[in-house]
């Protein structure tokens, strides 16, 4: 998957700071006294006498690499870097030196430390009722403590999980925090998931409470409740209960629950935590099977947020707090490392978007908040690509021209840059006066220095598109089960379709590389995941004996050391003739010749040849996701550019239109001289009646495309594209699913 911060000498400064006893305090919120007693059990030696400075620095050493803290100290350290126990701990990753050495922390340590810094600055800033409402960090910890408290009333059991199923929002936040104070797992769960898919979670992480946004959404726990053995209460907090039920409160109601819970038993808890132990787990999204638990420490969290906030140089709140827009899914690393725990790292003020934000809406939070740092799967990138494609094909032919041009001024300027010239054209200034400023401020990317992509694959056309309006839109990649990000672009360093360089403090290496010096692209640090909840095998097959986490992805490094993906080696393609072809680039390169084609997915596997299914860009329902028969703006001015009155794909199909099959032809034809052999062309190809959809179940909750779903949906028309193998062509149209 391809994923998403204080100068060096800053952080340096930072880190050399004395830390204030107050951060050492597990007191409850409002109270910040702490005795001798409570800095000496805080610390790593545990006694009260002083001890040599020799004990120190081996106990010191212990405590890194163990992640131990106060009472568990005696205990034996961890001798492994995984475990699949919910109670398990972990041997940390420690280096000798640099950031990879920084004492663990916890996550209660690390809000703390925010708070302490941050105290006054607003944290999250929700919108109700066209009203900004936000909470100051002081406020923010505040409201995790009281959450704590009351999942503990509600029973909340040490290593079980609290699940949360909703849009994101501050109680979205407060609940994920405070489970991990109160010493559960925090688990989110997508929005868009099954009653069944949502069990799954549910009992795999054995929840005892689950925390839900509104109605729609608790109509799947209800109907899945008499199956969780384990859960004791459900949350809801987005809008009112339409009934009281036993064991079912309002957001209102839970927050009040804890009120009789003594400070004392929340800061115990607190207190017994580790940084090698469990915190947070993250479900893969099940592209090719059932999701797994993906365990994440809490020095997983707190110390990849610390180094990927410093490598991105996002600014202190001290000197300029930074402003990010929250739409993405939490339930996904990608968000929650972007917007909960690098954002606390440095004191950035989050806000929420509208729960319709990818259905129109994302655009109108941006122009008001005007973020400084934006994180955008390829799809909303694609999206507003689409849109300012559609509105400016409207304008009129002198306003067209001059976007044109500027475009190729800005493209030329930024490509030269990336290579390191540093010369800025004179008419470089005037296309940013008369056109890139204008489209920043339109979509309200203005003061924004950092605009990325990640969790799926990105075209070539929608990076250069940004490029050229003067928006360099930067890769990084990584995983769940790197804790986010392990390799990111920075404005001052990249290249187009890489996914940049490896954060400060983590390594990579590229196994068993071919002539061309692709292999698969592992992974070792700090930010590698304990392991895989109650999954030992799969456990083993991620990490290997010498603790390098296997991604699975195929890459390679250029001569700079920057990173490309060239593939995944669970969708390599082997032909009849033992060819190994990676479908990526060559489905890539069909999309970028073909503008009208919205997805293409290669097949062939132990075929005498390859073949391509396609869909075309339709409009899509807004409020269901499905795909409909409507050709998009961009798409019917391609079909007239090409000759054709087609709106709709039904039309293209039903008449099999020459115009646009012949331009699908030609594009395809355009990609196989590019191919390496002939086993690479593409012989065949099939025109499908509807796109591609997380609706649909062929894409995934990142929009990643799954491969099995399709080739069974399929079965038969791809069959059949194999039946009559003399001579490449378009087959007959597959009929609508």
């Amino acid at each position: 998957m391809r994923w998403m911060m204080l100068c060096e000498s800053d952080a340096r400064m930072a880190l050399a700071e004395p830390v204030p006893a107050a951060y050492l305090s597990s007191d409850p919120p409002g109270n910040c006294e702490v005795s001798l007693d409570d800095i000496l059990l805080n610390s790593s030696t545990r006694t009260l006498k002083a001890p040599s400075i020799e004990a120190v620095e081996d106990t010191k050493k212990e405590a890194r690499q163990t992640g131990m803290r106060g009472s568990k100290a005696s205990s034996p350290p961890a001798s492994s870097v995984w475990t699949t126990r919910r109670d398990g701990e972990v041997r940390l990753r420690m280096d000798e030196k640099g950031i990879g050495s920084e004492a663990p922390k916890t996550v209660h340590e690390l809000f703390k430390e925010a708070v302490s810094k941050y105290s006054d600055y607003y944290a999250l800033a929700s919108k109700k009722d066209g009203q900004w409402i936000k909470l100051t960090y002081k406020m923010y910890y505040d409201e995790c403590w009281k959450a704590a408290k009351s999942f503990l009333k509600l029973g909340l059991q040490r290593f079980h999980g609290v699940c949360i199923l909703g849009f994101n929002s501050a109680e979205w936040f407060i609940a994920d925090i405070g489970a991990i104070l109160a010493g559960g797992f925090a688990v989110g769960i997508y929005t868009t998931n099954s009653p069944e898919a949502c069990h799954y979670v549910a009992e795999n992480c054995s929840a005892n409470v689950v925390v839900v946004e509104n109605e729609k959404q608790l109509q799947k726990i209800l109907e899945i409740q008499h199956k969780l053995p384990h859960l004791k209460a459900i949350v809801q907090y987005g809008e009112e209960l339409k009934e009281k039920r036993p064991n079912l409160y309002s957001w209102s109601e839970f927050m009040n629950l804890g009120k009789g819970v003594p400070d004392t038993q929340l800061r115990k808890i607190v207190e017994s935590q580790k940084p090698n132990q469990c915190c947070t787990l993250i479900y893969t999204s099940g592209t090719t099977g059932q999701p797994k638990g993906v365990m994440l420490s809490h020095d997983n969290v707190t110390w990849t947020a610390s180094a990927a906030a410093r490598f991105i140089m996002l600014s202190d709140a001290k000197e300029k707090q930074e402003l990010v827009v929250s739409y993405l899914p939490l339930s996904h690393i990608a968000a929650q490392m972007s917007d909960i725990w690098s954002a606390m790292t440095f004191g950035v003020q989050i806000f929420f978007a509208q729960p319709d934000a990818l259905k129109g809406t994302l655009v109108d939070t941006l122009r008001e908040v005007r973020p400084t740092a934006f994180l955008g799967v390829p799809r909303v990138w694609e999206k507003m690509e689409e849109r300012m494609k559609s509105i400016g094909a409207k304008s009129s032919a002198l306003r067209r021209k001059v976007a044109s041009w500027a475009k190729g001024v800005g493209l030329q300027t930024n490509l030269k840059r990336m290579n390191g010239c540093s010369d800025v054209p004179v008419n470089f200034h005037l296309a940013s006066h008369l056109v890139y400023k204008k489209v920043r401020k339109a979509i309200g990317l203005d003061r924004c220095t950092k605009c990325y992509t990640g969790a799926a694959p990105i075209t070539r056309e929608t990076l250069e598109f940004f490029l050229s309006l003067n928006i360099p839109v930067l890769e990084l990649y990584g995983m769940s089960e790197s804790s986010g990000p392990h390799t990111i672009s920075l404005p001052h360093m990249f290249k187009l379709t890489s996914c940049g360089k490896e954060l400060t403090g983590c390594q990579t290496l590229i196994d068993k590389p071919d002539a061309d010096g692709n292999g698969e692209i592992c992974f070792s640090g700090r930010h590698i995941f304990m392991g895989y909840l109650n999954m030992e095998e799969k456990t083993k097959e991620a990490i290997d004996e010498a603790g390098w986490l296997h991604s699975g992805d195929l890459g390679k490094h250029d001569k700079d050391g920057f990173l490309y993906i060239t593939g995944r080696i669970k969708e390599l393609i082997i032909t009849a003739g033992g060819e190994n072809i990676p479908p990526v680039p060559i489905e890539d390169a069909v999309k970028e010749a073909v503008p009208i084609i919205s997805n293409a997915m290669l097949v062939g596997d132990k075929a005498k040849f390859l073949a391509m299914l396609l869909t075309l860009k339709c409009n899509v329902d807004v409020e269901t996701g499905e795909p409909g028969d409507e050709l998009t703006p961009e798409a019917i001015e391609y079909c007239q550019q090409l000759g054709s009155q087609a709106t709709k794909v039904s039309e293209i199909i039903s008449s099999r239109d020459k115009a646009v099959y012949a331009a699908i032809q030609k594009g395809i034809s355009a990609v196989n001289e590019g191919a390496t052999s002939n086993a690479q062309k593409v012989q065949k190809w099939l025109l499908l009646e509807k796109d591609f959809s997380l609706f649909g179940g062929e894409l995934g909750p990142t929009m990643k495309l799954k491969r099995p779903v399709v080739a069974r949906k399929y079965k038969a028309q791809i069959a059949q594209l194999y039946k009559d193998a003399d001579t490449p062509t378009a087959a007959a149209p597959a009929p609508r699913q």
